[in-house]
C-alpha cells in the first residue's frame, strides 16, 4: 500500500495527492515526496528544482506557464492556505481551456500535481502563507508566459467573497496584471 492517496480531478493527469500523516502529542511526520511511492500510484516524474514563496493574504500569483521547458509542478502549503488553480492548455485535450481549483492548507497537507501544459496560479487566503513546489524543469525566464487571472472566457471562480477578499484589494505583480487573454494565447500558436 502506498503512503500516498491519488485523487482524480476529472482532468487527465491533474491530480490531488494526500500523504499519510503520522501524528501524536509531539506533532506530526509525513513524507511529502518519494519517487518509489509516487511511481506506485502512477506518477512518474523527475523533479529538478524546488521553489518556496511567502505571501500575505490576498496575493494572487498566476496564471503562469513556460512556452518551452514546460514545467510539471507538485505544489503544497506549509503555512497558511491557498486556493490553487490549474488551467488545461493542451490543445489536443478534451478539457482544453477548463480549470480546476483545490484548497491547499497547512492543516489538510494535500498536494496538487499540475502537469506540463497547464497554466497555474494561486490565491493566498491568510497572512504569512508559505507555498512550496517542486518542478520537472528549470525556470526559463525567456519562455515565461501567462494568462490574465480573470480571463472572461476561462471564467475561474476565485471564491473571493467566500474567503473575505475584495477584488480591489488583490495584490498582483505588474506582470500578472498585464498577462494575455486566453484568446490571445490561442492565437499565439503555442502548442503543448
Amino acid at each position: 500500500m502506498s503512503k500516498f492517496n491519488k485523487i482524480e480531478t476529472g482532468i487527465k493527469d491533474l491530480v490531488i495527492i494526500e500523504p499519510t500523516v503520522f501524528g501524536d502529542n509531539r506533532g506530526f511526520f509525513m513524507e511529502s515526496y518519494s519517487k518509489r511511492d509516487f511511481s506506485e500510484i502512477g506518477l512518474n516524474m523527475e523533479f529538478v528544482q524546488d521553489n518556496h514563496s511567502k505571501s500575505k493574504k490576498g496575493v494572487l500569483r498566476g496564471l503562469h506557464f513556460q512556452t518551452k521547458h514546460t514545467q510539471g509542478k507538485l505544489v503544497r502549503v506549509i503555512a497558511g492556505s491557498v486556493l490553487d488553480v490549474a488551467v488545461d492548455l493542451r490543445k489536443d485535450s478534451k478539457t482544453f481551456g477548463k480549470w480546476y481549483s483545490v484548497l491547499l492548507t497547512a492543516e489538510n497537507k494535500r498536494m496538487f500535481y499540475i502537469p506540463e501544459g497547464f497554466a497555474h496560479g494561486f490565491l493566498t487566503l491568510e497572512d504569512n502563507t508559505e507555498f512550496q513546489y517542486k518542478c520537472t524543469d528549470y525556470y526559463a525566464p525567456e519562455y515565461d508566459s501567462g494568462i490574465i487571472w480573470n480571463d472572461k472566457e476561462i471564467g475561474i471562480d476565485w471564491e473571493l467573497e467566500k474567503y473575505g477578499i475584495k477584488e480591489e484589494e488583490l495584490s498582483l505583480s505588474e506582470k500578472d496584471k498585464n498577462q494575455q487573454t486566453f484568446k490571445e494565447f490561442i492565437k499565439s500558436g503555442v502548442i503543448f
